[in-house]
């Protein structure tokens, strides 16, 4: 059994990066296959409302947003690393690469293939991102999410220019990852040469690349079974302020945590640590005890509840 269990669905392109993060690290991880849209009672156990994919659990610390979900992987798990040609550059160059290009691939998708969407879905997004979705208004944004999708990936093409394998050179790193899922999720959707991506070769080279990473040793787990787990373990989450904390937060403070974008379900509990990049709560829940919840501070709002 392994200690690592990621819910998620397969159609999800941040889940996508966490599975080809499994993969380059040469992990084997559990599968718990959760709803597309909500509810999510067992997932909502684990979280306290959050209700983004993917999470990772180990035993009874959850983690939230693919961005933290990475940096534990990386904390647990060094060798080989996301950060092959060091820190800094790779994060922003991830953060910088999701952000632009995600939500124009999602669009595109939604606009030109409404019937690869399950039924709800975007009655459901509507909800998770707090306003209307008029599928009319949606197909004549077409154009200009292409023009913003082929100005990023002609940066990204850019980078590949003098025949490195990867964005940062011979081997792969987060960067490559954030900046391949929205990539797979157009191709995923739209086929292999979908425009814009039918004009720059070296980018769908580059992507033939990361996808042969794979998703390493993958078993299928039940929901319930990964509550059970929660329910019977502890988490290792130990209490740490932040002396530096900009309004002076401080270990068990009742705190809100919410993401600041999209799905804005605030999560409620007991602070129990604090960094620079992470934020621990601790809360429970009748179906699985006490369980404590990471999230990452970059992208979050943490408030007093």
């Amino acid at each position: 059994m392994t200690d690592i269990i990621l819910h998620h669905y397969d159609t999800s392109p941040y889940s996508e990066k966490v599975r080809l993060g499994l993969g380059l690290k040469g992990l084997a991880w559990a599968s718990v296959e959760i709803p597309v849209i909500m509810p999510k009672p067992n997932l909502t156990a684990l979280t306290g409302g959050y209700r983004k994919t993917p999470v990772l659990q180990i035993g009874a610390d959850i983690y939230c947003d693919s961005q933290l979900i990475m940096r534990e992987l990386e904390r647990r798990y060094p060798t080989p690393s996301f950060y092959p040609a060091g820190h800094g550059a790779a994060d922003a160059l991830a953060w910088w690469a999701e952000k632009t290009t995600f939500s124009p691939a999602a669009g595109i998708m939604f606009a030109n293939k409404p019937e690869l969407l399950p039924e709800g879905f975007l009655e459901d997004r509507a909800k998770f991102s707090g306003r209307n979705i008029d599928p009319a208004a949606m197909k004549a944004a077409v154009p200009n999410l292409l023009d913003q999708l082929r100005a990023h990936f002609d940066w990204l093409n850019q980078m590949l220019t003098d025949g490195r394998s990867f964005l940062q050179g011979s081997a792969a790193s987060l960067a490559d990852l954030a900046a391949y899922h929205p990539v797979w999720f157009l191709q995923r959707t739209s086929g292999p040469l979908a425009p814009p991506l039918d004009g720059f070769p070296r980018l769908l080279s580059w992507a033939e690349r990361v996808a042969a990473i794979g998703h390493a040793r993958r078993s299928p787990m039940t929901s319930e079974q990964a509550l059970a787990i929660a329910r019977a373990a502890t988490s290792t989450a130990s209490v740490t302020p932040d002396p530096r904390d900009p309004v002076g937060r401080t270990p068990g403070q009742t705190v809100t945590v919410t993401p600041d974008d999209t799905g804005r379900d605030p999560v409620i509990g007991q602070l129990v640590a604090s960094g620079v990049h992470e934020i621990v709560i601790r809360r429970s829940d009748p179906a699985i005890g006490e369980v404590c919840v990471h999230f990452p501070r970059a992208g979050f709002v943490v408030a007093a509840a």
